[in-house]
């Protein structure tokens, strides 16, 4: 038998009142399969093979706003059904091509939507994780900011190299907390303002007047303190994220006179690294 001939023997064995199991067995086909689904799909199934405990009423609503050209999602969220009854309930109702166009012209729509909602999800789902994280974080002691700092210059500050020594306590950073942390650390340890003094780092393009306000301001100190702004000049070539509004550079925080303490936080950061407990 032909494909064409096991199709229209497919239809008129549908329209006889047959489901879709006895017609696949008087075919010989395994499962109905999916040329089964194409060839009966615009012939409506016969009311027995309705199970009797489906929800007619919902049903109906179903097929009717599919039968409008609405999507397999904007169903369920009418319906409240889960999404393999809709498949089955639906699976016979065919579109129009001008149906088919719209579904298509209102997809891109709702993935935008969807796309909107996953991502404030996701972005308050990291605001409660770092809420949380940041309250499990009290008042620090002395001895607990002195370790702080200790790390934060051994990770960010400038060392004594075997082909470079005499090296002046500095570091650069773009984020005003860790500034700010160090500098209170660098307090800790005895280093008096006078001594200390700051240099922005920051590309041409960039609103640098902005950024020396910015730091000024986020670390209440007076501009004057500012050595001569250290500026990089933009590389057409180079596709930079750092860009905007919250773009202020970098700061790099110098001690005058700090050789023999850069020497003293190295002996600091060896300490540290001896005092580490042993391994369980």
């Amino acid at each position: 038998m032909t494909f064409d001939a096991r199709r229209d023997q497919a239809v008129q064995l549908r329209l006889a009142g047959l489901s879709r199991s006895q017609i696949a067995d008087a075919l010989g086909l395994s499962g109905g399969g999916k040329a089964l689904t194409e060839w009966l799909r615009d012939v409506p199934p016969p009311e027995w093979t309705r199970r009797p405990r489906a929800k007619d009423g919902i049903r109906e609503i179903a097929v009717a706003m599919r039968k409008e050209g609405r999507s397999y999602r904007e169903i369920r969220e009418e319906v409240g059904v889960a999404k393999s009854t809709l498949s089955l309930w639906l699976r016979d109702v065919a579109l129009t091509e001008e149906q088919q166009l719209a579904l298509a012209r209102r997809c891109p729509a709702t993935a935008s939507r969807r796309a909107r909602a996953t991502r404030a999800s996701a972005a308050q789902r990291r605001e409660r994780i770092q809420a949380e994280a940041a309250a499990q974080v009290v008042e620090l002691s002395e001895s607990e900011l002195f370790v702080a700092g200790v790390v934060a210059y051994w990770a960010e500050g400038a060392k004594n190299k075997p082909w470079r020594t005499g090296t002046r306590v500095r570091f650069l950073n773009s984020d005003d907390r860790f500034v700010t942390l160090v500098l209170r650390w660098l307090a800790l340890i005895g280093v008096t303002e006078d001594r200390i003094c700051f240099r922005l780092h920051i590309h041409e393009s960039a609103d640098i007047p902005a950024a020396l306000r910015f730091w000024s301001e986020q670390l209440g100190v007076d501009q004057a303190r500012f050595l001569n702004t250290s500026v990089k000049r933009h590389n057409p070539k180079t596709v930079r994220t750092n860009v905007g509004t919250t773009y202020h550079g970098c700061l790099c925080v110098e001690v005058r006179q700090s050789a023999a303490l850069n020497l003293q936080i190295d002996g600091w950061c060896q300490g540290l690294g001896a005092a580490l407990p042993p391994p369980e």
